[in-house]
């Protein structure tokens, strides 16, 4: 079969699940995310060994030990995904849920109700997580999907398949509601972005460049999160001791992840009570450090950051130091620099922070808490389809919401319309 009927193939099979789908119970939607939970628990051995033949085809090619990471299925990582099923179906179920119901002066009702937006195309690198995070969130709002995961988590990515088809099938739900497909040929992307008639909306999750990429070549939506750089600014009204951990768990909690600090703003007036502290931690953790002519100042053992360190997400153990003489300059920065994915502030004085949340314009603002938080599963949606940096259609961990749309509803009782 050619890759182009192997698609359309997909395609018409996810259209007519997704009918299927909008119609499916709370019960039976949460039914299969439980089997899926079981299956993949059964499946754990075969989970590992599969991984495993990844993680030997990325270190022959060269991946990174970041991208590693990233790609790395470990008993802790599939508890997190068997947990993370068993969390969605805990949810409420949005899908048929009316609200803002109200009588309208020629005796109608008017309200909105929530819908599925019917067949989603996600593509994305490396995380085989992601296939259950994806798979969990469509199911439970009522939407197909067909996956596409990177080459590199080729093998893990099929194997999950395996679990979330034995799910959906003893549910008693179309088989064809989760596709993964079974090719690695990048040609496959090509056509997943070109298929309105099939596809209703693409979420991509990778590096800036395929997600450019899919942004310009895509002919149906797109819901993007382009890149995360991400900051935590110290005021110097905060709390030295909470600010020294929120910044080193920032950077050095994960280093492959989008909501992982880039940049480190610090108020100028506090920088020999916070800095030596922080700098020592960070080299004891191995962070190369780039800073500007203040920092170097103090340390000229640090290179010094250029233009282009500010905008860059390194997702890597690398991290660039500013010092800023106030507020407004740290918001400026943030805002001119940022990726609009994530920053956060430590300082106790309200109105600061206050000032903080209104004016920095990022998909997640934080208080005196890590970066980290930026997250589906800690946001209590279960699991997390993406972090948008867009403003339409959903911004910031995009969960079961925002996989779902509205439309109106009208009740009458014989109402005509006269004028």
């Amino acid at each position: 079969m050619s890759l182009e009927s192997y698609m359309n193939q997909v395609g018409q099979q996810a259209r007519e699940a997704s009918r299927a789908l909008a119609k499916a119970s709370t019960q039976q939607k949460n039914r299969a995310l439980f089997a899926m939970a079981q299956a993949l628990e059964d499946a754990r051995p075969h989970l590992m060994e599969e991984n495993a033949k990844d993680i030997k085809n990325g270190k022959e090619k060269g991946l990174d030990a970041a991208l590693l990471d990233r790609l790395l299925l470990d008993d802790a990582r599939i508890d997190g995904m068997i947990n993370g099923l068993k969390q969605v179906a805990s949810l409420p179920d949005p899908i048929g849920e009316v609200s803002n119901m109200v009588y309208l002066p020629s005796g109608i009702q008017r309200g909105q109700m929530r819908v599925p937006l019917g067949v989603i195309g996600i593509i994305y690198e490396s995380r085989p997580n992601v296939t259950i995070d994806a798979a969990s969130l469509c199911l439970k709002s009522g939407n197909a999907t067909i996956l596409r995961g990177g080459s590199e988590a080729f093998y893990s990515n099929q194997a999950i398949a395996g679990a979330v088809k034995a799910g959906i099938v003893e549910a008693g739900l179309p088989e064809n509601a989760v596709q993964v497909l079974n090719t690695t040929d990048r040609e496959a992307v090509g056509k997943l972005i070109t298929m309105p008639e099939f596809v209703d909306v693409i979420v991509p999750r990778g590096g800036k460049g395929l997600i450019e990429r899919i942004s310009q070549d895509a002919r149906v939506p797109v819901i993007k999160h382009l890149d995360g750089n991400c900051h935590v600014y110290i005021d110097d009204e905060a709390d030295l001791d909470k600010a020294f951990a929120i910044a080193l768990n920032a950077k050095t909690r994960r280093y492959g992840v989008c909501n992982a600090m880039e940049s480190l703003l610090v108020h100028q007036s506090i920088l020999n009570a916070i800095l030596p502290r922080l700098v020592t931690a960070y080299q004891d953790k191995g962070v190369a450090l780039v800073g500007c002519e203040a920092i170097r100042a103090i340390y000229s053992n640090i290179e010094p950051a250029t233009e282009e360190d500010w905008y860059t997400e390194y997702l890597a153990p690398k991290l660039s130091i500013k010092v800023v003489s106030n507020i407004d300059e740290a918001i400026a920065h943030i805002n001119h620099y940022g990726s609009h994915h994530t920053d956060a502030i430590v300082s106790n004085n309200y109105a600061k922070t206050r000032a903080f949340m209104t004016e920095v314009d990022s998909s997640s603002v934080m208080v005196n808490a890590s970066t980290s938080f930026a997250d589906g599963f800690e946001y209590g949606f279960g699991a997390e389809i993406g972090i948008s940096t867009d403003k339409i259609h959903a911004r910031g961990p995009v969960g079961l919401l925002g996989l779902t749309s509205q439309k109106y509803v009208v009740l009458g009782d014989g109402h005509t319309r006269d004028n």
